[in-house]
């Protein structure tokens, strides 16, 4: 496992999968999230409309869950994030974990974002240099720009 540093980017992992040079696999599985605000869950998440979002209810860490009814080969975690718009709820510190279920869940991947704007994407490698394979994959919000709390100029 290593940490590493992105401030997003210009991959835009939608135009990728377009191209053909990448496929999207998150269709083949089954999402949950740890809390959501009504009408900003797992769709508004999946829509590939930027401009939607999820928003957590909850306390951190907040999760997305995503279970795969087959073993799946997994190389990038793409994320897309503004921190123009966020402000403080933007994730500065975000977990990859992946395992079989819920119970063996073992961290991969630490992705630290300095107030990201754009997709962020999260190469997820096992100690060999390769793609991950796996069943279930966990993205935990650790930590938040400014600890999630807006911070109003007078």
């Amino acid at each position: 496992m290593s940490s590493k540093n992105s401030s997003g980017g210009d991959i835009d992992p939608v135009q990728e999968e377009f191209a053909g040079h990448v496929r999207e696999v998150g269709n083949h599985a089954i999402w949950s999230l740890s809390s959501c605000k009504p009408g900003f869950g797992v769709d508004q998440l999946r829509d590939n409309v930027t401009e939607t979002y999820w928003q957590s209810d909850g306390q951190l860490p907040h999760l997305v869950n995503i279970q795969f009814r087959k073993k799946t080969t997994i190389r990038d975690i793409c994320i897309y994030t503004d921190y123009k718009l966020d402000e403080s709820y933007t994730p500065s510190r975000i977990s990859i974990r992946a395992g079989t279920n819920f119970n063996d869940l073992q961290e991969v991947e630490v992705m630290d974002l300095n107030e990201p704007s754009g997709w962020v994407v999260i190469p997820i490698k096992d100690m060999n240099d390769r793609a991950i394979r796996t069943f279930m994959i966990q993205i935990a919000v650790i930590s938040n720009h400014q600890n999630g709390t807006h911070i109003c100029d007078k």
